[in-house]
């Protein structure tokens, strides 16, 4: 994608002048983002998906007599209100998992990392549905793919919410704006901007393109987790404490220092090793969710084209390519290669010819795994 070519998915504005001018500074709203934009799965297609194991949702209900009410899924579909009852919201996460039409829906969005694309969720609501006035940690980009939604926005300096509530609903909501989306229409909104979505004149199906933004406490424990599992066979993780000097204590329950000195040495020494730190970034970043799992596949006798598994998450840094929470060291051309790969998300038939035989039996692999298919 040409970083300098105006896009009517930005307002005309180009991904360089939309991530100078706009990403996560102040929001932009964007009238026929997608043109002619229809929802990418069947109304009756994501209730039944609601409805199954391994998919996240969540149902929210709203009424003067018994309020806020949150529940979580799977639903069977008569579990789900009527059709025709108000002020009800179904939202269902990581969509673009399960149906290649929604995981099409993030191809536009990357010229943002990948590292940062998180996931599509969907959220049906009826007539008057919303979850609330509400603010999130990451940037979200709203798409209105069906009915018409009332958006309200702005910078909150107030983020109080209000007790005794399943939801995170904020108590003192002051938008800034507010405009109804239409199908096609889309709104950005960086982290922390407070927001409320309102089904109006009917349903209505909105999708989410979320991003991914992990906190540094979060990151550091799981960084910390997989540098533990990296070291444990290294010789210095190999060493045990000794203390041939350490006298008879009259304080058993006292911590030795040349303990303290020792186990201090052992963590200084597994973070001195940035590459290893990218690594395991690396790792974690491409990790599958818990409820992701791969079909195996079938290798073909001569591969004309390769693609990655909708589910598949694949980067790459300067040593090193990354696929669903594993690594490897690559250089060269076939470093190059699964570069491609992990950017364009497929290789045809000139860039296959060119792939020595290991990079061949890697891609073999990763078929029968299922992270990717060969035709």
């Amino acid at each position: 994608m040409p970083l300098t070519q105006r896009l009517p998915l930005l307002g005309g504005l180009s991904a360089q002048s939309f991530m100078r001018r706009h990403w996560q500074k102040k929001p932009l709203l964007v009238r026929q983002a997608l043109p002619m934009a229809q929802p990418p799965m069947a109304r009756a297609h994501l209730f039944d998906l609601a409805g199954q194991e391994g998919v996240e949702s969540r149902l929210v209900t709203h009424d003067a007599r018994q309020g806020w009410r949150l529940r979580h899924g799977p639903f069977a579909r008569r579990s789900l209100p009527p059709l025709g009852k108000r002020e009800w919201t179904l939202l269902v996460q990581g969509m673009d998992l399960h149906d290649d039409a929604v995981h099409a829906l993030l191809q536009p969005f990357r010229f943002l990392p990948e590292a940062r694309l998180d996931d599509v969720m969907i959220s049906y609501a009826s007539d008057g549905g919303g979850v609330g006035p509400h603010f999130d940690s990451y940037d979200v980009f709203l798409l209105q793919v069906s009915g018409r939604r009332r958006w309200s926005w702005g910078r909150q300096k107030d983020l109080s919410l209000r007790p005794g509530l399943p939801l995170k609903v904020l108590e003192h909501f002051e938008p800034e704006d507010t405009q109804v989306l239409e199908p096609g229409d889309m709104l950005y909104l960086p982290p922390r901007y407070a927001h409320d979505g309102v089904a109006e004149g009917g349903d209505c199906m909105t999708c989410s393109i979320g991003l991914r933004a992990p906190a540094q406490t979060e990151l550091a424990g799981d960084l910390l987790f997989r540098l533990a599992d990296a070291v444990a066979d290294d010789e210095v993780a190999g060493r045990r404490y000794a203390d041939p000097g350490q006298p008879a204590s009259e304080n058993p329950a006292a911590i030795p220092e040349a303990l303290q000195t020792f186990a201090r040495d052992a963590v200084h020494k597994a973070l001195a090793q940035p590459a290893r730190i990218d690594c395991a970034l690396g790792e974690s970043l491409t990790e599958p969710k818990p409820n992701v799992w791969f079909e195996p596949g079938d290798w073909p006798a001569q591969a004309a084209e390769v693609q990655l598994d909708r589910r598949t998450r694949m980067l790459y840094d300067a040593r090193h390519v990354f696929i669903n929470g594993e690594s490897l060291l690559a250089g060269g051309r076939d470093a190059t290669l699964m570069r491609r790969l992990a950017d364009q998300r497929k290789l045809g038939p000139r860039e296959l010819a060119r792939a020595s035989e290991e990079a061949l039996a890697l891609l073999a692999d990763w078929c029968e795994a299922g992270w990717l298919h060969a035709r």
